[in-house]
């Protein structure tokens, strides 16, 4: 049992380390998206325009998305304001593949993290009571991003939907945020 257990700390305390000693390592494919961003959307609940910004916390150990988005009134809905924070975190080896979302309508999200060339995909897991989401922040040219979010309902979890999808555009580079 020593022998296994005194190899696994050793392992644990050494990923910390190298993490702790490059604390940009994993980031690589979020810098894009590093920043404050204001855009316009459509979609299911009627067309929309928000913020949201994106920066290192906790000495770049996680990225905090924190967004606010002001939907305009509908023939069935009044207007309301959708506000929601993420924290974007890294695994053991210092991969961002992990983030949870929070929003002022009670939603609590986990997300699994993919990349393609220009994509950015959060996941959520299949779940037969309730419905799958997926959010993408596709990069399009300098300073412009496209953002879309999909359902997918319990008995067709790989069938997904936009609900709502807009451009954003970079208004704050992260230099000029304040810290």
């Amino acid at each position: 049992m020593k022998k296994i257990f005194v190899p696994l700390i050793l392992t644990l305390l050494l990923s910390n380390v190298l993490i702790a000693q490059n604390p940009d390592k994993g980031w690589e494919k979020w810098q894009y998206l590093l920043g404050e961003w204001k855009g316009e959307g459509s979609g299911q609940p009627g067309s929309s325009a928000g913020m949201f910004t994106l920066k290192p916390k906790l000495g770049r150990s996680i990225l905090e998305r924190k967004g606010k988005t002001e939907m305009a009134a509908t023939a069935t809905q009044a207007a309301f304001v959708h506000e929601d924070v993420m924290i974007i975190y890294r695994n053991r080896e210092g991969n961002p593949v992990r983030s949870i979302y929070f929003d002022n309508e009670n939603h609590v999200i986990n997300y699994d993290i993919s990349y393609s060339d220009n994509k950015i995909i959060l996941t959520s897991e299949p779940n037969p009571a309730a419905p799958r989401f997926r959010l993408i922040y596709e990069m399009l040219e300098n300073k412009l991003m496209n953002t879309r979010f999909e359902m997918a309902m319990p008995n067709a979890p790989e069938v997904f939907k936009t609900y709502i999808e807009g451009k954003s555009v970079k208004v704050k580079e992260l230099a000029e945020m304040p810290k």
